[in-house]
């Protein structure tokens, strides 16, 4: 078995979950995040005042899937997270011992 781990933006979680659901993968654990990496962040203005947003707001995603699964579920992951653009997410693969 594999643990899969994902960090994608927010827009696109309905689409890997369904991208998921369809290879006919069930289950999974959401976990609303922040971090930052080559996005750094952005200047947001509140009430007036402009400020530095370092952290982005980000979904983690968190799948166990069996080692014959893991191929087609990381693509499916890739394909339908991807927006081509800076700060799409990681993804990494864990060993789990049964």
């Amino acid at each position: 078995m594999k643990k899969i781990e994902a960090i994608i933006k927010h827009f696109k979680l309905d689409d890997v979950r369904k991208a998921l659901t369809d290879i006919g993968l069930v289950g999974m654990t959401v976990i609303e995040v922040k971090g930052f990496g080559r996005q750094k962040g952005h200047m947001e203005v509140y009430r007036g005042v402009e400020y530095e947003v370092l952290f982005l707001p980000k979904i983690k995603i968190d799948v166990v899937v069996p080692e014959q699964k893991l191929e087609e579920a990381l693509k499916a992951i890739q394909d339908a997270a991807n927006t081509g653009e800076i700060g799409d997410g990681k993804i990494f693969v864990y060993k789990l011992e049964t």
